[in-house]
């Protein structure tokens, strides 16, 4: 085994566990403050969704990946290669439309009573459910193709192309008709991609005019309810940040894997690794900012409902 694929597998193994303690850390959360009867906002669900998103990502490409880097490739059948590639997709795009939706929500939520989002802001909950369903039917629907073009590693047929996974190969029989399966794909990637930057940037906006408008508030309420938004902002924020970047690393090494003829299997080891990056920080950022929801003591929320009651 080489001392290259060896760091490899050691470093995925070590996103996979992490990620996979750390996306379960906040699911606990979640139900220990449903227990505690805490009342949950609209983004709760969002996140989530998220949350499990992320450990089906962790799941469906750590393990193969750490597997194959440890030489245990050869073992991957054609149905388990086409299963982990189609959970892998289906589950990063769900990932990528939660935040979408989670930065989408957060605007609502925080705009001003003069903007054009005030409208939306009584109708935003009941559009919760339906949103995150339909992020996971149609994902499911779009990529079902793709189990059809992955295989094992004994394959004979005359092929178009073969991109390798890693843990088994990516292969092209048609160009034009997976040119224009992956032209589509990409169109939807972009327009989720853009949706998040232009609401993180309202978010921005939004966040710098209120900062400025409560700059000279003293009152305990008012403060208090615009450093709970801030944090809750800025944790959002800093969510989008980091899918982007870790996005945009992956979206490279794809894009070289997919066009080069020879590509080096290291560069589908790098794909991996960003790729899980978002998932196993994400966490880290839900858990430790001071507003999220899975950071609120229990005891808070008990107390808060026992004051809505009297």
């Amino acid at each position: 085994m080489a001392t290259r694929d060896l760091a490899v597998g050691v470093i995925i193994l070590s996103q996979t566990v992490l990620g996979v303690l750390g996306n379960f850390s906040v699911l606990c959360r979640y139900v220990l403050l449903h227990v505690a009867g805490c009342k949950a906002r609209c983004t709760d669900l969002i996140l989530r969704h998220l949350t499990v998103a992320n450990v089906l990502v962790l799941l469906s490409n750590g393990v193969p990946q750490t597997l194959a880097a440890f030489g245990l490739r050869h073992s991957a059948s054609d149905f388990r290669c086409s299963l982990l590639f189609f959970v892998r997709r289906v589950a990063r795009n769900v990932s990528m439309e939660s935040t979408c939706l989670l930065s989408v929500f957060q605007v609502i939520t925080v705009s001003p009573q003069n903007s054009r989002w005030a409208a939306l802001k009584g109708k935003a909950p009941k559009y919760t459910v339906p949103s995150t369903t339909l992020c996971w039917i149609l994902n499911v629907l779009m990529n079902t193709i793709f189990p059809l073009s992955v295989t094992g590693e004994g394959i004979d047929a005359n092929i178009t192309r073969k991109m390798d996974l890693g843990y088994c190969c990516a292969v092209l029989y048609n160009t034009t008709t997976a040119s224009l399966f992956t032209a589509w794909l990409s169109f939807t990637n972009m327009f989720s991609l853009g949706l998040m930057l232009g609401a993180s940037g309202s978010l921005v906006v939004i966040l710098y005019r209120h900062k400025q408008r409560v700059r000279h508030i003293h009152t305990n309420t008012v403060s208090a309810r615009s450093s709970a938004e801030s944090r809750a902002t800025q944790s959002i924020l800093l969510l989008v940040s980091t899918f982007v970047f870790f996005y945009t690393l992956s979206l490279i090494c794809q894009l070289c894997l997919a066009f080069l003829i020879n590509a080096s299997r290291l560069l589908g080891s790098l794909s991996a690794v960003f790729t899980m990056c978002f998932p196993v920080l994400s966490p880290c950022v839900l858990l430790n900012t001071g507003d999220s929801t899975v950071s609120r003591p229990r005891f808070a929320c008990r107390r808060s409902n026992k004051l809505t009651k009297q």
